[in-house]
């Protein structure tokens, strides 16, 4: 590429600040502790594959979603859930999968809680992630791009759209305190020192079948989200979690 290139490009595109060093390490914290929850998590519902609606899986009830099981030629029981490559660890452990899911359920709480009260400090929150009444009123348009793949370039690459901005607050408010509360719903210490709260969500069984739920919701999210980024300019996007700067090329 020869000197007038070098120019032209340079002028076709700029590098800004896109994310500060605390929203990139709680973001790749967020990223070691939702995989090592999600991992951990499967090899806990391995121990029994099934899900219930009410206050105890003994009432006589069918579960409202079953993996079945199937016994081994020594007697144990081999279980058609979820295989050892895809949990944590990858042998069936249930009290070693316990451990490694309330160690890093805190320590996704605590950079979870950290992030929002960042992202109100700084204004994060209603600067980049609060929609604006453009964003409601061209709420169609942004669909319809995003079914086409058709990704803002100039500067309206360096804004949320009103999609990412309504995916990443459903998240940080609704999904994420509903998933904490459910598991802290099926905690019996937590319950005995306010007992009754459980109720709220229909009893433990109906607390772990709603974590079960948003946990796969989660997932999902994170799908979409990695599938975005790719089809966006996968390097473009980590280089700016990595290193905080992004590339805008000119419209």
């Amino acid at each position: 590429m020869n000197t007038a290139t070098h120019a032209i490009a340079a002028h076709a595109s700029y590098l800004y600040d896109r994310h500060t060093l605390a929203v990139r390490l709680m973001h790749w914290i967020n990223v070691v502790a939702m995989t090592v929850l999600f991992m951990s998590g499967l090899q806990i519902f391995n121990a029994h594959p099934a899900l219930y609606w009410g206050k105890s899986s003994y009432s006589g009830r069918p579960p409202v979603f079953q993996i079945d099981t199937v016994t081994g030629a020594d007697g144990s029981r081999q279980v058609r859930a979820f295989p050892a490559w895809i949990t944590v660890p990858a042998r069936y452990a249930l009290g070693m999968a316990r451990e490694w899911h309330f160690f890093f359920a805190w320590v996704f709480v605590l950079n979870g809680a950290a992030y929002v009260l960042y992202a109100v400090g700084t204004r994060h929150l209603m600067r980049d992630l609060a929609p604006t009444g453009a964003d409601w009123r061209g709420i169609g348009q942004s669909i319809k791009d995003h079914v086409r793949f058709k990704h803002p370039r100039g500067d309206a690459a360096r804004r949320y759209n009103v999609l990412q901005k309504l995916a990443y607050l459903g998240v940080i408010f609704v999904l994420l305190p509903l998933i904490i509360l459910a598991g802290w719903a099926m905690s019996p210490f937590l319950n005995s020192i306010a007992p009754g709260w459980v109720d709220w969500l229909g009893g433990r069984q109906s607390a772990r079948t709603i974590h079960f739920i948003v946990a796969w919701l989660l997932f999902l999210f994170v799908a979409v989200h990695v599938f975005e980024v790719i089809v966006s300019g996968l390097w473009n996007h980590l280089r700016s979690m990595i290193t905080g700067r992004y590339r805008i090329t000119r419209e």
